[in-house]
C-alpha cells in the first residue's frame, strides 16, 4: 500500500511547525498590499500583516497558482505516495477548484481533492485526524470516510469586531443579514455548508463569547470534544473564551490556542476571536 501523504492550505491557520511534525505540506494563499505580493505563512506573519490593515488601502488576498499544486503533487507522485489534499470551503475560496484542476493533469487516481467544507482549525482539524490515520496505517478510502464523518459533526463559530472587512472581501455571506443592524453589536457567525451564517449576537464580545458556549453546550452537550480557540488580535478574549468552553463542554484536551493568519484576516479584522470544535468518538 502506498504512504499517503496530507496536502492543506495557509487558511487552515495550522502553524508550520506542527505541519512538518505531522509530516503535512502547507500550500500557502498570498496576501497583496500595496503592489506587493506574500506568501501566506512563509514571508508574512501575523505580525506584520495586521498593521496593514489601518494604512488605508486595504490588503486583498488570492488562491495559490496551478504550479503551486502541481510542484507538490509531482513530488509525492513520484515519490509512489498517495495525496489527501484538503482545502478551505469552496463557498469561500477558489482554491479547492484549483487543486482540482491541478489533479486533473496528472490523471491519477492517487490524488484525492476535498472540499473540507470550513477554514482556520475545522480544516487544521481534518488535515491532522487525516494525517494521523495515515501514519496508522488507513487506507485513503478509510481516511476519506472518516473525514467525511467529522465534517458532519464539526462546528466553527466566530465573532467579530466589525463586518468591513467580510463585506469588502465579499466573503459575508448569509452573514449580510446583520448589516444595518450593527451599531453596538458583536455577530456571532456560524460556517455551514461551507458558507458565513448567522448564529446570534451580544451587545458586547462578553455576550457573543456566552452565546457561542451556549450553542456549543446545546450542540454536543456531555459528548467529549477537542476544541481550538482563535484570535486576531484578540489575545485575552480567546484566553476567555477558552476558558469558558473548558468550564461547559467536556473538553479532551487542552484546547488549542493559535493566531488568525493573514489571509484570513484579510477578511476578519483584528478582534476577531472564535472556536473549532469537534466530537472526538465521531
Amino acid at each position: 500500500m502506498a504512504e499517503i501523504r496530507i496536502v492543506t492550505d495557509s487558511t487552515s491557520d495550522l502553524p508550520p511547525a506542527v505541519a512538518r511534525e505531522h509530516g503535512i505540506d502547507i500550500i500557502p494563499l498570498s496576501v497583496i498590499h500595496k503592489g506587493k505580493t506574500y506568501l501566506d505563512g512563509v514571508d508574512i506573519t501575523p505580525d506584520q500583516f495586521y498593521p496593514m490593515l489601518t494604512g488605508g488601502e486595504l490588503p486583498k488576498t488570492s488562491q495559490p497558482t496551478l504550479h503551486q499544486f502541481n510542484e507538490v503533487f509531482r513530488r509525492h507522485l513520484d515519490a509512489g505516495r498517495e495525496v489527501i489534499s484538503l482545502h478551505i470551503s469552496g463557498g469561500l475560496s477558489s482554491t479547492v477548484a484549483t487543486a482540482k484542476s491541478a489533479a486533473s493533469e496528472f490523471a491519477s487516481d492517487r490524488i484525492h481533492v476535498i472540499d473540507s467544507g470550513f477554514l482556520s482549525y475545522a480544516l487544521a482539524f481534518q488535515a491532522l485526524e487525516a494525517a494521523a490515520l495515515a501514519r496508522a496505517g488507513r487506507t485513503a478510502e478509510q481516511v476519506l470516510e472518516r473525514l467525511a464523518r467529522l465534517r458532519e459533526r464539526m462546528e466553527l463559530l466566530f465573532t467579530l469586531d466589525t463586518l468591513l472587512y467580510l463585506e469588502k472581501g465579499g466573503r459575508i455571506g448569509k452573514a449580510a443579514s446583520f448589516l444595518g443592524s450593527l451599531l453596538n453589536i458583536k455577530p456571532v457567525i456560524r460556517v455551514d455548508n461551507g458558507t458565513y451564517v448567522p448564529a446570534g449576537r451580544g451587545r458586547s464580545t462578553k455576550q457573543a463569547l456566552a452565546a457561542i458556549v451556549q450553542y456549543l453546550r446545546e450542540k454536543f452537550g456531555s459528548e467529549r470534544v477537542r476544541v481550538a480557540v482563535g484570535q486576531g488580535r484578540a489575545e485575552e478574549q480567546a484566553k476567555v473564551l477558552a476558558e469558558l468552553l473548558v468550564a461547559a463542554l467536556n473538553v479532551d484536551d487542552a484546547p488549542v490556542l493559535f493566531e488568525v493568519g493573514p489571509v484570513l484576516g484579510v477578511h476578519t479584522g483584528p478582534g476577531t476571536v472564535g472556536t473549532a470544535v469537534y466530537p472526538v468518538g465521531t
